[in-house]
C-alpha cells in the first residue's frame, strides 16, 4: 500500500499570497478556454453555500469545510425579498426581523476570504434559488402596472432602488479592492425566461458599472 506524503502542504500558498502577491491589480479574466487571475492562470473549483440557509454561527465552520474539501471559490445567491422585507426597509442583519441574523451579507464575504476562499455573487434581482417568485419581494405585487424581468418602468424603479444599495457594498467586498469576489452574475438563468429583452440586461448591467462593480460579470 502506498502512502502519500502530505508533509509540505502546509508550506504552500494560500490563494490570496498566491494571486495577490504585490497587488490586486488585475480582476478576474477569460480568454478562450483559459481563466486568469491577476494575470495568473487559475482554475475555479466552487461550491454554492448562501448564507441566509445557513444559521450565521455555522458560517465558519461551513467555509471552512468548503475549503477543506479542496474547492477555492464559494458561490452565494443574494435574495431580494429577505433583504428588502417590506418596501424602502432593507435589513443587512441590523434588524429585529425574524432573518435578521441570517442576513449579514459583509460578515459572510469577510468569513470567506478569512478562509481562504474566493467569491462569486449572484445579485439577480431574480435568483430562482427554489425561492417563490424567484426572490422578488411579494410586496412588488401590489403594483398595477409591473412586468417582471425587463425593461418595465415600475420594475427597472425598484430594481435600481435596490442596486443602488446593495451594489455599492458588494463592490467593497471585490477582489482588486482587496476583497474575495472574483465574478458577478447579471440576472440568472435568463435564457430560460423565455423573454429576450436584451436591453434590460444591458440596463442591469450598466447600474453594475455605476455602482462601481469593474471585476468579471457573466
Amino acid at each position: 500500500m502506498a502512502l502519500t506524503n502530505f508533509s509540505g502542504v502546509s508550506s504552500l500558498p494560500t490563494n490570496y499570497e498566491y494571486f495577490a502577491s504585490g497587488g490586486a491589480k488585475n480582476g478576474l479574466s477569460v480568454n478562450g478556454s483559459t481563466m486568469r487571475l491577476n494575470d495568473k492562470e487559475v482554475f475555479i473549483y466552487s461550491g454554492a453555500m448562501h448564507y441566509f440557509r445557513v444559521p450565521r454561527p455555522y458560517w465558519r465552520d461551513r467555509l471552512k469545510k468548503i475549503r477543506a474539501a479542496g474547492l477555492n471559490t464559494v458561490e452565494t445567491y443574494v435574495p431580494w425579498n429577505l433583504h428588502e422585507p417590506r418596501s424602502g426597509e432593507f435589513d443587512f442583519g441590523d434588524k429585529d426581523n425574524d432573518m435578521s441574523d441570517f442576513l449579514n451579507l459583509q460578515e459572510f464575504l469577510t468569513i470567506a476570504k478569512e478562509e481562504d476562499l474566493f467569491a462569486i455573487v449572484r445579485p439577480g434581482p431574480y435568483i430562482c434559488a427554489e425561492f417563490e417568485s424567484g426572490g422578488f419581494p411579494s410586496w412588488l405585487l401590489r403594483e398595477n402596472d409591473i412586468d417582471f424581468r425587463n425593461s418595465n418602468p415600475t420594475y427597472m424603479k425598484y430594481v435600481t432602488r435596490w442596486f443602488n444599495l446593495l451594489l455599492p457594498i458588494l463592490a467593497m467586498f471585490q477582489f482588486t479592492r482587496g476583497g474575495p469576489i472574483i465574478a458577478f452574475q447579471v440576472e440568472n438563468e435568463y435564457a430560460l425566461s423565455g423573454k429576450h429583452d436584451l436591453d434590460y440586461l444591458r440596463k442591469l448591467r450598466q447600474l453594475m458599472l455605476d455602482n462601481g462593480e469593474t471585476n468579471f460579470s457573466f
